[in-house]
């Protein structure tokens, strides 16, 4: 499975963002079941940015999300995520 997070903040606060995301990104390699990942800043708005993760399975995505590690790291990430559906199941 895969999950893909976008991010939307303003423009000033984009490098903080990418350095935040990036830490989070870190630790999100350290988890069991973690195969790949990258973040990216949209092409066309400045301040869309994605975190794009692949698992073994939707159970390795949310163990390592409860982490608390990640939590931590994550805290200042997710208060930019969209609200929208994130974890997408391959055939």
């Amino acid at each position: 499975m895969f999950a893909l997070t976008r991010f939307r903040a303003a423009e000033s606060a984009v490098p903080e963002l990418l350095a935040d995301a990036g830490a989070l990104l870190a630790l999100l390699r350290q988890r069991p079941g973690f195969r790949d990942g990258q973040l990216g800043r949209s092409a066309d708005e400045p301040g869309l940015l994605a975190l794009w993760t692949s698992w073994d399975g939707v159970g390795a995505y949310r163990r390592a999300l409860s982490a608390p590690e990640v939590k931590i790291a994550g805290a200042p990430v997710w208060v930019h995520a969209v609200d929208e559906p994130g974890a997408y199941l391959t055939d």
